[in-house]
C-alpha cells in the first residue's frame, strides 16, 4: 500500500535548479521533491507521495495523522522493514565478483 504519509521539513535546498528537502517522517528522513509546493519552508510539514511534497499541513492535523498510521501499523509497514532491510544490505559485504552491482 503507497500513504500519502505527512513529515515536517528540516532542511532545504536547490538541486539543479529543482527545490528539495529533508522531510523527516517521526526519525525517518527522507529526500523529497519540493516542486508541488515551492512555498513549503523549514519547520512546516508537508504530505508526500512517492518522493513529492504535495501540499502543506498544519502541525495539529500532521501528528494526528501520524498517531493514527503508527495505531493502525501502516508506518511500520510503509517504512520500517524497507529501511531495515536497506541498512542490512548497506552494511552487508558484497557478494566475490558483484562490486558495484546493486
Amino acid at each position: 500500500m503507497c500513504l500519502a504519509v505527512p513529515g515536517r521539513v528540516v532542511g532545504i535546498e536547490d538541486r539543479d535548479g529543482t527545490r528539495m528537502a529533508r522531510v523527516d517522517f517521526g526519525g525517518v528522513v527522507k529526500e523529497v521533491c519540493l516542486a508541488y509546493v515551492p512555498e513549503a519552508q523549514v519547520g512546516e510539514y508537508v504530505i508526500v507521495h512517492v518522493g513529492f511534497a504535495l501540499q502543506r499541513l498544519d502541525e495539529e492535523s500532521a501528528r494526528s495523522s501520524l498517531e493514527l498510521f503508527e495505531q493502525l501499523g501502516l508506518l511500520e509497514e510503509e517504512f520500517g522493514d524497507a529501511w531495515a532491510r536497506a541498512e542490512v544490505e548497506e552494511s552487508a559485504p558484497e557478494p566475490a565478483g558483484e562490486e558495484g552491482v546493486r
